[in-house]
Order: C-alpha cells, then structure tokens, then sequence
C-alpha cells in the first residue's frame, strides 16, 4: 500500500505548504537561461514577419507614412505596461504567466476568466502565422522556381515540422530560433542603416514619419499625394487599424514569463529579458519601418503598399544591399522567420494549456503532464497541433477561394486570427495590469512602488482598453476583404464567449471542488536563485 506521502506526490501538490512536484507535473528547470528566453520571445513578435507583414498594411490601410510614429506610440504604452508586469514577475514565477498573474492578483474567478482568454489567443496566433508562413513560402517558391504550391501541403509541413520541435527538448527551439532571429535583425538593421546613411530616398529622410501626432491621423484619399491604381484612387485608411497593427507586431515578447519554470534564476532572467525585448523591438520597428519609408518615398511606400506588400521590402532590399541576391536572402528569411514565429506560439499556447491543465484533475494527467525525458508539455503540445491543423484545414475548405493563397492563408487565415488574437491579448493584458495594481496595493502581497506598480500599469492599462476600443470602432475596415466573412463577424462573440466560458466554469469548480479551486493559478516556482543545482524532478510549489 502506498503511503500517504507517495500518494501526495502521486496526486501533485494541493497543500499551499506542500512544497514538492512530481516529474511527471514539473517542466524542466535550468533548460534555457537569459537569451534563450530572450530568442523564444522576441521570435514570438518576429521582426522580419512584423515588417513585412504588418507594415504594408499600417502604411496602405492605416496611418500612412505616419505608421512608424504608431510603433513609437505602440513602444511608450507596452513599456507602461510591461514595468508592472515585470514587477509581478519577480514575485510570480508560472508557466501560465498571465494566468497565474492575474490568479494571485484578482483571484481564481478573474484568473480562469482571462486564462482561458490567454490560451485561446496563443492558440489562434500560430494557426494565424501558419497561414502567412504557407503565403510567404508560396510567393517564395513562384519567385524563385517560377512553381505554384498548393498553400494547404506548406502548411501541412510546418504544422509537423513545429510538433517535432514542441515534443522534444525545449532547448532545440531556443537554439533555432536564436539562429533565425539573429539572422532577420542583422538583415532588417542593414537594409535600414543603408537607408540612412545614403540620405533615404527621394523625398529625403521624411522625419515626419516619426511625428507621435501622425500615429493617429488617417490616411487621406490618395494617400495625401493623389495615388491611383488603375484610374481607382487609393482609398483612405485609418489611423487606427495602423496603431492595432502595429500593437499586434508585439504580441508574443511577454511570453518571457511563460517559460520562467524553465529558465535558470526566473526572478532575474524573466524581468529582465521581457524589458529588453519590449524596448528593443520598439526601437528596431520605428526605426526599419521609418528608413523603409524613407526609402521608398511617401509616394511610392503607399502605393506599393497597396499593390506588392512584399515587394515594397525586397525590392528596397535589393537596391540597397547587392542585387536579386539579397532580395531571394530576404524571401528565405521571411520564410524561416514566420515558421520560428509560429513555432514560438506553439510552445506558448502549449504551455498555457499545460498550465491550466495541471491545475485541474481532469486534465492533470493529460494535458498537464510532462515527458517522461525531455520535461516538455508534449501532450499539450499534441493537442495544440491537432488545433491549428483544425484551423488550418477549416479556412482552406470553408472560406470563399480558401484555395487562393493570397485569400485563404493570407487574408482570411493570418489577418482574421490576428485580429482575434490580439483583441483578446489586450484584454487580458489591461486586467493584468489591474490585477498587478491589486496585488501590491490592495492585498498588499508584496512590497511596491506606488509609481511602478501603481501609477504606470494604470496609465498602460488604459492605453490597451484603448486601444481595443480603436479596433471595435473600425472593426469592419480591420477586416479588410474578408469583412463580410461569418468568422470575421464571430471575432467579437468568441472572445466574449471565450471569457464567459472561462468564468462559468470556474464558478462550476468553486461549488463543487472546493479544493481544487483554492488552487487554480496558485502553481508557481519559488527559487529565487540560480537553478543550476535544482534536480530534474522539478521546483517548489506553494
């Protein structure tokens, strides 16, 4: 017969006090230290595949040549936002981030609510990037080898090749995608030095692009300048779609604290990596983003932004940097860039069902259980699979030429699943915030700052209420051509939904499993040193 503490381990930890994990329960500690977390999070917000594909659309749809003065504004409110989640983050170490944040801040009702809403957007988000990766390679392989391959068999391929990735060792990842990364940065960095250094393009260095005023104005018919295509002039845009897009070239750098249990000194390393990656790419993406306007010209930019998206980068790229030679280089690493950014969403959503799934009986033996060799959520990780390739599946058969790649996993795939994603992420990104100011302030959990984990999260708070407030205002122009598609008309239902669905169940568990909900969000690691010495067997508990 077994004893009682061998039953204990057996069942994981319900005990506050209790401070053991069993193997089966625990991620694996130490398995990626300051830049592999820095690369897995940074991959997540995916230079190349942010510029590339985002910018076309702020600059076209949006802001115009005002769309880099919406990164910068995009910068100042994320910066506001990440010092106060940072600060839980040296108290709060969780695979489920957001979710146990919000648990210890809020309470179980608000951190099951807003998991549920987390996990639903890292979900959707790599399906969202499956489907440019499926675009990019498409538009790839007709340039280089003048072939049209079905978009569906090139997501079916990186769909498994990132399963493969998400079941071993989460060090593997961290390597790849440091390779990728480093790779996008130094080739986005020279396109934009050489820009400035030869004194931009025909308009000169258009400063005005970085004018915090012209983040919000829309652009004009024409774009200002009298552009046509075809006799058609070029239609306005919105201010607003051009700041949520640049909002949603963000969305992934806060996944540092996602892999805090499997990071070495969690309570040094996540801080500091998530600030590092939200001031960095902030100044890298005003700053490419204004040099390819500069580039271009203000003229050229919005038209080409209307007509050749990829174009607009590597025809910039080849002018500058050497020839055909550099632009295939960039159609490789917009290739390699946005399959890393969905692997990083991969291993995000993962971890976020494993979270959510090893507080619940249910599902702890299931999706909250580890590999038995390499301490990955590989069941999480399966189910995250059979997900996307759901989704994946879906809008090639459901949706109006689904088949057509520009349609079908560009438009409708990438753009509806972003939309999605991103308005759900800032939800729960302004009730993290609240929930940071209610855990220093209120429940007085931790000493704080009234000023960094009061004032500042408050004002970032508000900037993304604020900013999913722009989105529902223009949520017809944000949906561009597939506006008048069901899903696009379902996005604000599901993400209501998603939360309603969350917050009545854990509800449910309150009348029924007491225990059980006294622990929802309450697994977090306690070394507040380098795990170096910590055994495989996993970390503390309380």
């Amino acid at each position: 017969m077994a004893t009682s503490d061998e039953l204990k381990r057996e069942a994981g930890p319900r005990d506050p006090h209790d401070h053991t994990t069993d193997r089966r329960h625990g991620l694996k500690p130490g398995a990626v230290g300051l830049m592999g977390v820095l690369f897995m999070a940074v991959a997540n917000a995916a230079p190349i595949t942010a510029m590339t594909g985002n910018v076309p659309i702020a600059v076209g749809y949006g802001n115009g040549i005002g769309a880099p003065a919406g990164f910068l504004v995009a910068t100042i409110v994320l910066t506001l936002f990440t010092v106060g989640f940072v600060s839980m983050a040296r108290y709060i170490t969780t695979a489920g981030a957001f979710y146990g944040f919000i648990t210890h801040g809020l309470g179980q009702v608000w951190g099951m609510a807003s998991g549920a809403l987390a996990t639903m957007a890292y979900i959707v988000f790599e399906g969202s990037l499956i489907g440019i990766f499926a675009f990019f390679t498409n538009d790839a392989l007709n340039r280089w080898l003048s072939i049209d391959v079905n978009w569906l068999l090139i997501a079916l391929v990186g769909i498994l090749a990132i399963a493969v990735f998400g079941y071993f060792d989460i060090s593997i990842a961290a390597a790849f995608l440091g390779v990728t990364l480093i790779a996008e940065v130094v080739l986005l960095g020279a396109l934009a030095l050489s820009v400035l250094f030869s004194g931009g393009g025909p308009d000169g260095l258009v400063t005005e692009a970085i004018n915090p005023a012209n983040a919000f104005k829309n652009l004009e018919e024409g774009g200002g300048l009298g552009l046509s295509i075809d006799g058609q002039a070029i239609a306005a845009g919105s201010g607003a779609i051009g700041l949520f897009f640049a909002f949603w070239s963000w969305v992934g750098y806060e996944t540092t604290a996602v892999y805090g249990e499997e990071s070495r000194n969690p309570k040094r390393i996540i801080p500091l990596a998530t600030i590092i990656a939200v001031v960095s790419l902030g100044a890298f993406y005003t700053f490419v983003s204004w040099m390819m306007i500069a580039g271009n010209g203000k003229e050229q930019a919005i038209e080409k932004a209307n007509t050749d998206s990829i174009g607009l980068w590597v025809d910039l790229a080849e002018n500058k940097l050497g020839g055909s030679f550099v632009g295939d280089i960039y159609l490789f690493l917009i290739v390699v860039g946005s399959f890393a950014c969905g692997l990083a969403f991969h291993n995000a959503a993962s971890r976020y069902l494993f979270a959510i799934g090893r507080d619940l009986p249910a599902t702890r033996n299931s999706l909250g259980k580890t590999h038995h060799t390499h301490l990955t959520p590989h069941i999480a990780s399966m189910v995250q699979t059979g997900i996307t390739l759901a989704l994946t599946v879906g809008f090639y058969f459901l949706t109006t030429n689904g088949d057509d790649p520009t349609k079908g996993a560009y438009i409708y795939q990438y753009g509806l699943l972003a939309v999605l994603g991103t308005m759900a992420i800032l939800i729960v990104q302004a009730i993290t915030s609240l929930a940071v100011i209610w855990y220093f302030h209120v429940k007085k959990a931790a000493p704080g700052n009234l000023l960094t984990t009061g004032i500042i999260p408050a004002i970032g708070g508000v900037g993304m209420l604020y900013v999913v407030w722009l989105l529902l205002d223009n949520i017809d122009f944000a949906g561009g051509a597939a506006a008048g598609s069901p899903f696009f008309k379902a996005i604000p239902y599901i993400v209501v939904g998603t939360f309603v669905v969350g917050l009545l169940g854990v509800l449910l568990l309150k009348t029924r499993n007491r225990a059980v909900y006294d622990q929802i969000g309450r697994a977090v690691f306690e070394e507040a040193h380098t795990r170096e010495d910590v055994p495989a067997q996993g970390g503390h508990r309380r």
